[in-house]
């Protein structure tokens, strides 16, 4: 609600507006390696997220006992 009304309503226009300045930068070449990128990104922290610190905390410990 707050972000809205800070931003305003997006319409049609708008991202109309915003598509054509992002094939003016980065050609039309370019913006499906960069979607590429920003969903594997996406896909990365959703991954990080899904771990259990619990796991990660008994595999990092294991690690410091077998050093020693």
């Amino acid at each position: 609600m707050e972000l809205s009304i800070l931003l305003g309503v997006v319409g049609p226009w708008q991202v109309l507006v915003i598509l054509v300045i992002a094939v003016l930068l980065f050609g039309g070449k370019k913006i499906p390696e960069l979607m590429k990128g920003v969903g594997q990104g996406m896909k990365e922290f959703k991954n990080a997220i899904k771990e259990d610190p619990e796991t990660e905390t008994k595999t990092e410990t294991k690690k410091t006992i077998e050093k020693e």
